[in-house]
């Protein structure tokens, strides 16, 4: 079966930080561009990082810029996302997406992802 899966997310205090992984299970990601989405209750679903096939282009939504970083751990086959001051408004299950088209582009937010991970909680809070 082909999917993705999200791990590491969990219970951080503000100012904390989180790493989350996205995996393939079935295929490999050396090709597939990755997006990295999060959805809060009550909350449309917001598109936060993407990273191309390389792991050459990068782009951020403005409300994570500085604080969070994507990047690709090929030797694993894993894509990071690291996640450092925490702030409650982070709080929300994150998801990543591949697309077999490998770019990290203006689109990137409302491209067709080919596969999309079960999602990870991340909950920020004293």
């Amino acid at each position: 079966q082909l999917q993705l899966v999200e791990s590491g997310g969990g219970l951080v205090q503000p100012g904390g930080s989180l790493r989350l992984s996205c995996a393939a299970s079935g295929f490999t990601l050396d090709h597939y561009g990755i997006g990295w989405f999060r959805q809060a209750p009550g909350k449309e679903r917001e598109g936060i990082s993407c990273s191309s096939s390389s792991g050459s282009a990068t782009l951020y939504a403005d409300s994570v810029k500085g604080r969070f970083t994507v990047s690709r751990d090929n030797g694993k086959d894993t894509v990071l996302l690291q996640m450092d001051n925490l702030k409650p408004e982070d709080t929300a299950v994150y998801y990543c997406a591949a697309d077999r088209g490998g770019l990290c582009g203006f689109s990137w937010r409302s491209i067709p992802y080919d596969y999309w991970g079960q999602g990870t909680q991340v909950t920020v809070s004293s």
